[in-house]
């Protein structure tokens, strides 16, 4: 429970204050641009630890059923908490963020009800669920950050991006749900 990955996600967890907060402080303490990168920065920060955690315990056999239990929990927090922000500021289209909320609390509710009937493994984590959470690890900081930056104009990359992840958010979500179909199917007979 406390071993070092697992400390790393409880630490991306108590960084969801800072990556939300930082929009809420008063326009004299930052000014909105100063606000956007340091809301980037701890995201970033926060979502590397995300990447890290797991390498980490693979790499020190720290692989724990807590450990697998809280570190989706700390994203799908990350983002949704992030994805509010976003909504708030004008920069995410309320229906992207329900999809991608919607899905995440889906899947989740899934994933757990496959567990209590002995069917996890068909709900493991696939490379278009790897897809669909790079894509809105990259879209989420564009958004965050949205001032222009030389030519690169991040708000509107970061849109695509968004539109991108939502996209495979759908497509994922189709693909858990005919992976578990027939254990629904199953228990719906009995």
């Amino acid at each position: 429970m406390f071993s070092l990955p697992n400390q790393l996600t409880w630490a991306r967890i108590l960084m969801i204050p800072l990556v939300v907060g930082v929009f809420y402080l008063p326009d004299a303490w930052l000014s909105q641009s100063d606000r956007n990168l340091a809301g980037t920065v701890f995201f970033v920060i926060a979502a590397a630890t995300d990447w890290f955690d797991g390498w980490l315990a693979r790499k020190l056999g720290q692989t724990s059923a807590f450990g697998a239990f809280l570190d989706p929990v700390a994203d799908k927090l990350m983002v949704a908490a992030t994805l509010a922000v976003l909504l708030q500021l004008h920069r995410v289209d309320a229906v992207i963020a329900f999809i991608i909320i919607g899905r995440e609390i889906t899947i989740s509710a899934l994933r757990e009800w496959m567990a209590k009937i002995g069917a996890a493994r068909s709900v493991a984590v696939s490379f278009i669920g790897k897809l669909k959470t790079t894509a809105q690890m990259i879209a989420i900081p564009l958004l965050l950050f949205h001032d222009p930056l030389g030519p690169l104009a991040p708000q509107e990359l970061g849109t695509w991006l968004i539109y991108v992840a939502a996209i495979l958010t759908l497509w994922s979500m189709a693909y858990y749900l005919r992976k578990a179909w027939p254990a629904i199917l199953a228990r719906a007979a009995e």
